[in-house]
């Protein structure tokens, strides 16, 4: 509820300042660029605030951003505010999102363990789409009866609302232990590359990252929004609409997905699906109509769905203890490919047509795509899977530490040890080692 609350908001927020943009300058760069200026900060956020999600309560740091954000959105509703002004404190208010987004993200698997956080997942992604679906396409009505300051203060309403619910309605919860076991903490800087080794240097995190960072390719319609409605001769409305209908493919797919697919099946489905969410976007090259392009958008949306696949494997391979620290750097890293892609698509509107400029970032998205899942299938460490063990409940295993012997298993989950022999077989490893019934193996220096 604190989420849709959250993400109503935030979305007629970007729809209220793109549209005033657009509107004073007719500029579809400018435009682009103010609708990235709400997305980019995200980036930063996630590499230089994410880590206060790991240092102290997880419930503190969200009500804290939800208060600081409201009172942000109350200065931009001041009617002196210059446009310069406006944009920059969406820069902040996007900014301090990225610890709460943190900490709720770290909070998820604490609550909800094994294909519960599966299904959690997907009542949380439903909730964000469709709370994006809501504030994408009423944004454009309630700006065109009430404008954009009033817009804003029902913004900050939102903000406030979501810093109630929290406090009331999440248990309070511990800061998590140090990940370095009281030895002297690394500095900032050291700290933030530990990170990014620990995200990129494990294939168990990476493959589901590079997956999850496809998103800037299907998602650049959103920074040409503008000028594409006016393209196809419609008005702030369209905007809405444009930007509201691919969440709402995703808020299909994902109850889809989450709610009547195995976890093997999605993990199959992962990458015929991202290539899928943005080839289908090569169809704008013919510059269809406002229903066909809605039509397309929702399709692009329905397979985007196979990021609720690519959370799981994510989540399963993150340590607890850093957990809020790897979101941050992948969802920083999310923000600033969305955002990079966004920009260069509005420059290219400038001069061409934007159906056009969809088309062209579709097919380079599903090019990255078809990469990424052929890399994925040559058996070196895949994405995370999940399989039930016997006596055990769920576990999450990595595709490559999970092999069959003579009717039973190995099943290896998070944590740090070597590796495994099992049958004269040396398995690498990098968690402790379960051994279901059947299998007779014994753990040894690698």
């Amino acid at each position: 509820m604190a989420q849709l609350l959250s993400v109503v908001g935030d979305q007629l927020a970007r729809v209220a300042l793109t549209v005033l943009v657009y509107d004073r300058t007719r500029s579809a760069f400018l435009a682009a660029v103010t609708f990235v200026v709400s997305i980019v900060p995200t980036f930063i956020g996630g590499l230089t605030l994410a880590w206060l999600a790991d240092r102290y309560p997880r419930r503190a740091v969200m009500i804290t951003c939800d208060l600081a954000r409201c009172a942000l959105v109350l200065v931009m509703a001041i009617p002196a505010v210059p446009l310069a002004g406006l944009v920059a404190l969406l820069f902040l208010v996007t900014l301090i999102g990225a610890p709460f987004s943190s900490a709720r993200a770290a909070i998820f698997p604490d609550v909800l363990t094994g294909d519960k956080y599966v299904l959690g997942t997907t009542v949380a992604i439903t909730t964000y789409q469709f709370a994006q679906v809501l504030g994408f396409a009423t944004g454009g009505a309630v700006i065109t009866f009430f404008g954009t300051r009033t817009s804003l203060l029902v913004d900050a309403v939102t903000f406030l609302g979501s810093a109630f619910i929290v406090r009331f309605w999440v248990r309070s919860r511990p800061a998590p232990a140090n990940a370095y076991g009281g030895r002297h903490e690394p500095s900032r800087l050291a700290n933030l590359f530990a990170g990014a080794r620990m995200v990129f240097g494990r294939s168990a995190l990476r493959t589901p990252l590079l997956f999850g960072f496809l998103a800037a390719f299907y998602n650049a319609p959103e920074g040409v929004a503008a000028p594409l409605a006016r393209a196809l001769g419609s008005g702030a409305a369209a905007i809405g609409l444009i930007l509201a209908v691919n969440s709402l493919g995703e808020t299909v797919g994902a109850v889809v997905v989450g709610r009547f697919l195995a976890p093997r099946t999605r993990l199959r489905l992962m990458g015929p699906l991202a290539v899928g969410a943005c080839a289908v976007l090569i169809l704008f090259f013919w510059e269809p109509d406002i229903y066909a392009s809605l039509l397309l958008l929702f399709a692009s949306g329905l397979c985007a769905s196979y990021q609720l696949a690519a959370n799981a494997a994510f989540v399963s391979a993150a340590p607890q203890e850093r957990r809020s620290q790897a979101f941050g750097l992948a969802q920083g890293g999310m923000s600033l490919g969305q955002g990079t892609v966004m920009i260069l698509a509005g420059a290219a509107a400038q001069h061409y047509a934007p159906a056009r400029v969809i088309a062209v970032c579709g097919a380079i998205g599903a090019l990255a795509a078809l990469a990424i899942a052929v890399g994925s299938t040559r058996g070196h460490g895949g994405p995370t899977i999940e399989r039930p063990s016997t006596d055990l409940g769920q576990c999450q295993v990595s595709s490559r530490m999970a092999c069959s012997f003579r009717g039973g298993r190995v099943v290896v989950v998070r944590g740090s040890v070597p590796g495994l022999v099992a049958h004269g077989v040396l398995l690498p490893c990098a968690g402790p080692v379960v051994v279901v019934p059947g299998v007779s193996a014994r753990s040894r220096r690698a």
